[in-house]
C-alpha cells in the first residue's frame, strides 16, 4: 500500500497503529519526505484479510481541511535539535511495533524524515531517520515497549563513526550457548559437579569472577593438554560470526575478540575468523598437563574494558570510534567504554544498560545497526564467490 500526500505528524503513527489490529505482518517499508511532500510505501504479508484493507482506507482517507500551507503554519517550525537513526528488527516485524517507535517519536515532538528497509532476512529490519530527538530519551521511551513486542529497538546517532570492534559472543557449544569452556575441561576431568557447584556460587554472588575462575580451573589440575583439543573441536561459531567479521574486514575495521573463557580455545577461533587481536585468560601448564593455576591477569569485568582501551591505543583510535559486542554481566564496563555498546541475547541487566540490544540469534545483525544493509552484504559475498550459507558454522 502507498500513501501519499502533505506531510503531517502522526501520518505513520496512524498507520501502523491501524494495521495492529489486523494479522498483517511488514515485509518491507520506505518513506521520503520531499519539500513537505510524503510517500510512505509498506509491502505487507497477509492472508487478504479485509481488516487490513480497511484499516488502510481509514488512514488514507482522514479528512484534512487545511492545505499544506496552513498546517505547516499551525504547527509552527520544524522540530529543533538533533538527528537520530531508530533501527528496528523483529522475525517478524508487526505494525504495532512500528506503531509503538513512531508513537514515542511524536511523543517527544521530533518528526520521521525518513525509513527504509535494512534487511528482509533473516530478520526484517527498517532504519528510521528522525530529526528534533534527542538519543537517551527517545531510548528510554522505545525500551520497554520493545521488549514487549518482542522486537529489538536501537536509537543511535545519525552516524556511528565506528572503525574498531570487540566482541566476547563469538562462541556457543553444541550443550548450551552459556556452557563454559571450563566445564568441558571438568568434564574430561570427572570433576564436572565441582565446578557446577563454583559456578552457582558465583552466580548468588557468594564468589565474584576471579575467585570463580580460580577455583574452577583449580579443578583442572593434572589433565592432560591433549583434551584442550577436544574443547576446541566442541565449540561452534554462533551463526552470522562470520559474516560480521568478514564485513566488518571489508569495511576496514579492526576486530577483537576478548573473552573471559581460555586463550588456547579463543585464539585458534580468531585465527580462523583472521581477527586482528584476541585476548583471554592463559592456562599454566608443566610437562604436558594442567597445573590448576592462570597465567597473570584474570580476564574479568575490568580486565575487558582495559582490553578494548588497549586495542584502540593500539590502532590509534578513540573509545568514541569503537563498538563492543557482549551478553554478561562481565561485558558491561566494556560495553559502557565503547562508542556503541551492544547486548547480544543478553541478561535483562545487560540489555537495560547497553546502548543498543539483539535478541535474534545471528551475530550478523549487529551490521544492520551500523546501517550496513543486507543487500550490500550478500552482493560483497557474491563478488568473492562466497554463499550466504557461509555465514552458518
Amino acid at each position: 500500500m502507498t500513501l501519499s500526500g502533505d506531510d503531517r505528524p502522526g501520518v505513520t503513527s496512524a498507520l501502523f497503529t491501524a494495521l495492529a489490529g489486523t494479522p498483517a505482518t511488514v515485509l518491507d517499508v520506505e518513506q521520503v519526505v520531499v519539500r513537505g511532500h510524503l510517500t510512505l510505501a509498506v509491502l505487507l504479508a497477509t492472508d487478504g484479510d479485509d481488516r487490513v484493507r480497511a484499516a488502510a482506507l481509514d488512514v488514507a482517507e482522514e479528512p484534512r481541511h487545511e492545505g499544506a500551507l496552513q498546517a505547516r503554519h499551525r504547527r509552527g517550525p520544524r522540530p529543533c535539535g538533533g538527528r537520530l537513526h531508530v533501527t528496528l528488527l523483529g522475525a517478524p516485524l508487526t505494525p504495532a511495533a512500528v506503531a509503538a517507535v513512531a508513537r514515542q517519536v511524536a511523543a517527544q515532538g521530533a518528526n520521521i524524515d525518513r525509513i527504509r528497509r535494512i534487511s528482509r532476512w533473516p530478520v526484517t529490519t527498517v532504519e528510521v531517520d528522525v530529526s528534533g530527538g534527542d538519543v537517551p530519551s527517545l531510548r528510554r521511551a522505545v525500551a520497554t515497549e520493545a521488549g514487549h513486542l518482542g522486537v529489538d529497538v536501537a536509537v543511535s546517532p545519525p552516524a556511528w563513526p565506528a572503525a574498531a570492534a570487540a566482541s566476547s559472543s563469538w562462541t556457543s557449544t553444541p550443550r548450551s550457548s552459556r556452557t563454559r569452556s571450563s566445564s568441558l575441561l571438568a568434564a574430561h576431568a570427572g570433576r564436572e559437579a565441582e565446578v557446577a557447584a563454583v559456578t552457582e556460587r558465583a552466580m548468588r554472588g557468594e564468589l565474584d569472577f576471579a575467585q570463580s575462575l580460580h577455583e574452577r580451573v583449580a579443578a583442572l589440575a593434572g589433565l592432560d593438554v591433549a583434551v584442550l583439543d577436544d574443547v576446541r573441536a566442541a565449540v561452534r561459531l554462533t551463526p552470522g560470526a562470520r559474516t560480521l567479521v568478514r564485513t566488518l574486514k571489508r569495511l576496514g575495521f579492526t576486530v577483537a575478540l576478548v573473552s573471559g573463557g581460555f586463550l588456547e580455545v579463543v585464539q585458534p577461533l580468531a585465527d580462523l575468523l583472521h581477527v586482528d587481536h584476541a585476548h583471554a585468560n592463559r592456562l599454566e601448564v608443566r610437562d604436558g598437563r594442567l597445573t590448576g593455576r592462570v597465567l597473570g591477569d584474570v580476564v574479568d569485568r575490568a580486565g575487558k574494558a582495559a582490553a578494548l582501551r588497549r586495542f584502540a591505543e593500539a590502532e590509534g583510535l578513540p573509545l568514541s570510534r569503537t563498538v563492543a559486542i557482549g551478553d554478561g554481566a562481565n561485558d558491561l564496563d566494556m560495553l559502557d567504554a565503547a562508542g556503541l555498546g551492544i547486548a547480544f541475547n543478553a541478561k535483562p541487566v545487560v540489555r537495560e544498560q547497553a546502548d543498543a540490544s539483539v535478541t535474534v540469534p545471528f551475530l550478523d545483525a549487529v551490521l544492520y545497526l551500523l546501517g550496513i544493509p543486507r543487500e550490500e552484504v550478500e552482493e560483497a559475498d557474491a563478488a568473492d564467490g562466497l554463499d550466504p550459507a557461509d555465514s552458518l558454522p
